[in-house]
């Protein structure tokens, strides 16, 4: 089967003389999932089977509180790929450009280019305009890309006994059991070019490969053997109190945001967790393809790795179905890190830390210096002692409504959840983790909690990212 599918791979030319008489680098293995949450096998919590995520966790440092800054792709990646909080690049929709708001940013790989590492990429990193391919909120000057990221549509036949459901206008959440194999993909592609540019490297100078896996993003499609992972009949949908939604400020309810509001059946709701579920392992089996050529290459004791996605996602919690929530299923990520000569060991961190620590994080760990322009922190000191404290609280910021009516705010410390709709306007939430894991109960109402709620609001404004603008009239 011919597919429709280009890769942008190409390494970079520049060679920084900074290296030339300095002892080797570590490399830089960078894989990045899309719309994936933090149900996998290795949080402990996971449905997911993911063998190849959970073999990398056993050897590096597990991130239990990891948040996102936006909770939508091209928000998040501009923040995360600049070190740069969205109040800075002004990206908060995948229609904003990072480039014309910030005319010479210096992006992550465009960085490292610059201190002497081959900087190349498979797949999304930036957001692409998936699946149009549209490029032009990639940066040229970080990858030398060539032609754009296609989807692999039409898709490969389904197989026969496959349900199809397809709901809502805009954002429905559609599935297919393909019969395929994993490179009728755009992810087993992506995986293959990634392998065989590790194996054709130059190994004289550090590299900066970054892969970018598109599932479990909708369409949900992977091959049938997947979905065979998952019995129908063993799929559980959510428990949830039935009077869960009733203290959920409007905004952030399922129909907020209209070209997400979702309404489905018990079964095809099982169907679309199964369906997701599959495509998780479908992108954990392409991970452990590139996993695997670093060790066979011998480049496992030289080489940084990194997985994480750019943020969470909703399998019917709170009746949410997509991103773009401020609850924890969506805010939250996996983040991994395995980093020869930093900490490891399968150990975990509780520590609450930002994707926003990416860069600085990378910087500390390969020497390379970090731009002024950072806003995260090096989370080295958390890869040597798991129990170290890099951040007080983390801030996620989102969307809603039509036409961004609804501008949330929301800051998470250890104990507490505390959001803001419009400043408070349009409603507040607060949630204590210590006795409410799953946020079922909103406190914001409860007097006694009024001076959590004081010092949480207090906490949130200087760290805020995108100001809460007045209704008219307001």
């Amino acid at each position: 089967m011919k597919l429709r599918v280009n890769f942008c791979l190409l390494i970079s030319s520049f060679v920084s003389s900074a290296w030339l008489h300095a002892a080797a680098p570590p490399n830089v293995l960078l894989i990045v999932s899309d719309d994936l949450n933090a149900r996998l096998g290795c949080y402990g919590e996971g449905i997911a089977k993911t063998p190849n995520i959970d073999g990398l966790a056993k050897h590096g440092v597990l991130f239990e509180r990891a948040y996102c800054q936006f909770p939508h792709c091209n928000p998040s990646r501009s923040s995360f790929l600049t070190g740069m909080r969205p109040r800075t690049t002004r990206v908060t929709n995948n229609e904003d450009s990072l480039y014309q708001n910030i005319p010479g940013v210096m992006t992550l790989p465009r960085w490292f280019r610059e201190h002497g590492y081959a900087t190349a990429r498979c797949g999304k990193i930036f957001h692409l305009g998936v699946p149009s391919g549209d490029e032009s909120m990639d940066d040229p000057r970080a990858w030398d890309f060539g032609t754009p990221f296609k989807d692999e549509r039409p898709y490969p036949k389904a197989r026969a006994s496959a349900v199809k459901v397809e709901t809502g206008k805009k954002k429905g959440i559609g599935w297919q059991e393909t019969e395929c194999s994993d490179d009728d993909l755009v992810d087993g592609n992506f995986a293959r070019t990634a392998v065989e540019w590790l194996e054709r490297r130059d190994a004289a100078r550090p590299f900066f490969l970054a892969v970018g896996f598109h599932r479990p993003h909708l369409p949900l499609v992977a091959p049938a053997k997947y979905f065979d992972l998952y019995p129908f009949d063993a799929i559980k949908l959510p428990d949830e109190p039935a009077d869960d939604v009733d203290d959920i400020p409007p905004p952030a309810r399922n129909g907020a945001v209209p070209g997400y509001a979702i309404t489905t059946t018990p079964d095809q709701r099982r169907a679309a967790i199964r369906a997701y579920l599959a495509t998780v392992s479908f992108m954990d089996a392409q991970a452990g393809r590139v996993l695997d050529a670093v060790q066979r290459l011998g480049l496992s004791e030289s080489t940084i790795v990194i997985f994480m996605s750019d943020h969470g996602w909703h399998l019917g919690e709170h009746g949410l179905w997509h991103k773009r929530s401020l609850f924890e299923e969506c805010a939250r990520v996996p983040f991994i890190i395995r980093a020869p000569g930093a900490g490891g060991n399968g150990r975990h961190s509780a520590g609450l830390v930002e994707l926003l620590d990416l860069f600085p994080t990378l910087c500390d760990l390969t020497g390379v210096p970090a731009p002024a322009q950072i806003e995260g922190k090096s989370l080295r000191p958390l890869l040597n002692d798991p129990a170290a404290i890099a951040h007080e609280a983390v801030v996620t910021e989102a969307r809603r409504g039509t036409d961004a009516e609804f501008w949330g705010r929301s800051i998470r410390t250890p104990r507490w959840r505390y959001t803001e709709w419009n400043g408070g306007r349009d409603g507040v939430e607060l949630y204590d983790h210590d006795a409410d894991p799953h946020e079922f109960a909103n406190l914001a109402g409860d007097e006694r909690h009024a001076g959590t709620i004081s010092q949480l609001k207090k906490m949130l404004a200087p760290l805020a990212i995108t100001p809460a603008p007045a209704k008219p009239g307001q």
